[in-house]
């Protein structure tokens, strides 16, 4: 068994503020000089890649869609091992779960099967005695709520004591002495964080993001008892240790794929890209907007999510580059595409002011901006047809976020939302090229990553052989 202290950040409902706590929580923490984790519940890529970039601090996704629970407290456990604490941020509103009513792989679900501790950031503006409505609520909506503790969030300094005592006193008569009011987050520029900043962190923004959280993080430290809060850490679980089978390549060569990686392709769930590297993919990062041509040696080319729709004048200027990749996959080239990287894939992309670029010209189709999100969620994707990677009839687990729409998004397989409700064709599967809107989870299917390896290691054969 195994000790690792953890807290999970919730919140009644998004633009709570609990982005902002989780994030100054850990520049607070690491100011202390702790060893840091973070994790993010659901399937957003973008929370994770701010922690990394802008606190410097390794990040995971915890998702009960992609993962089962045995399956996610492996994740965990491995991803937090030998850390000081994990913080996780939870998503939506504490008990909203995955489809429409149900709880299931809530931030509330989440905290349950890690067995987590969980701090409420809770808006105070605008409220008094109500606070204590809401907190009831909460903490009575189901038999075991895992709340321990209250962080109030936009209250002034001066209206902060009064209201702790409020509350202390309300907690105690409703019969939860033990929730612990731990402290505030003032009105306060540095807590201002705009959304945009979450994933669009150009290198000017960047070092302003870095200034900012740490003063955010020096402020936590005077307004949040933050060795309270490594008390309540202490009160998770032990987790028994994982031992889980790895499906390493030994004594075979490795096969090198290249991997989009610059402010144009930025998304890429940290699960997946660990088991291509298990599978024996040697993973060589490549730029789409600033290389003239793929790394050496490659066999293999994944292209993932991110922001192409802002780069496209630089994307279209790199003609030999948009070349060499159509001509590759022509060639049969294995090549896993997803969103952006599936725009770049089309013959053409029309930013949000209308201006229209050549891409790579694999795929004959066009995306342009919608102005409204697409399609939106979780999905379950079972192939129509053979392919490559995935056979007829096989399912695999994803998640789609957009507001461009190509005018193919191809028809290999069938997309149908976790309550059943809702079904649209998706993805391109032809040769070795699976490319679509969908973010793919490839433990969910691991045997798409096995063919994927297979797939580059024939063609690299093939080239050898020319």
């Amino acid at each position: 068994m195994t000790k690792l202290p953890g807290i999970l950040l919730a919140a009644p409902s998004s633009g709570s503020g609990k982005t902002i706590a989780a994030c100054g929580l850990m520049a607070a923490f690491r100011q202390m000089g702790k060893n840091i984790r973070a994790c993010k519940c659901g399937p957003d890529y973008i929370d994770p890649m701010f922690h990394r970039t802008v606190l410097g601090i390794e990040s995971e996704n915890l998702d009960l869609f992609f993962s089962s629970k045995e399956e996610l407290r492996e994740i965990y456990q491995a991803h937090g091992r030998c850390a000081d604490l994990v913080v996780t941020e939870g998503v939506m509103g504490y008990y909203d779960g995955i489809s429409f009513g149900s709880m299931n792989g809530s931030a509330w679900d989440i905290a349950g099967v890690l067995e987590l501790p969980v701090i409420l950031v809770v808006p105070c503006r605008g409220m008094a005695s109500s606070v204590l409505a809401l907190l009831k609520g909460f903490l009575e909506y189901q038999k075991d709520s895992h709340i321990r503790g209250i962080i109030l969030n936009r209250i002034s300094p001066m209206l902060y004591p009064r209201m702790k005592e409020m509350l202390d006193h309300g907690l105690a008569d409703m019969g939860h002495p033990e929730v612990k009011i731990l402290g505030y987050l003032p009105e306060k520029e540095c807590f201002r964080l705009e959304s945009r900043h979450l994933g669009l962190v150009t290198p000017q923004e960047l070092t302003g993001l870095k200034s900012q959280l740490q003063e955010v993080g020096m402020t936590i430290a005077e307004t949040v008892d933050l060795s309270e809060i490594l008390k309540i850490a202490e009160q998770a679980e032990c987790l028994e240790e994982e031992n889980p089978i790895k499906k390493e390549v030994n004594g075979k060569q490795k096969v090198h794929v290249a991997v989009a990686r610059d402010e144009a392709f930025c998304f890429y769930y940290k699960e997946n890209m660990k088991l291509l590297e298990q599978a024996g993919c040697e993973l060589v990062p490549f730029s789409p907007l600033e290389d003239e041509t793929l790394p050496e040696g490659c066999c293999g080319l994944i292209l993932g999510g991110g922001y192409p729709e802002l780069y496209g004048a630089r994307l279209e200027e790199n003609e030999g580059l948009r070349r060499e990749i159509r001509q590759k996959i022509t060639d049969g080239m294995p090549c896993l595409a997803e969103c952006g990287g599936f725009q770049y894939l089309q013959d053409g992309l029309t930013d949000a002011e209308g201006y229209s670029y050549r891409m790579a010209g694999a795929i004959p189709s066009e995306s342009s901006n919608q102005g409204r999100l697409v399609r939106f969620g979780y999905a379950t994707i079972e192939a129509e047809q053979d392919g490559a990677f995935l056979k007829k009839g096989e399912q695999i687990r994803a998640h789609e976020f957009h507001h461009w729409d190509s005018t193919d998004n191809g028809d290999s397989c069938l997309a149908v939302k976790p309550d059943g409700k809702r079904r649209w064709q998706c993805i391109h599967m032809k040769g070795n090229l699976m490319a679509g809107y969908p973010h793919l989870y490839y433990r969910s299917h691991p045997e798409l990553v096995e063919r994927y390896v297979k797939a580059c290691t024939e063609y690299s054969k093939k080239g050898t052989r020319r």
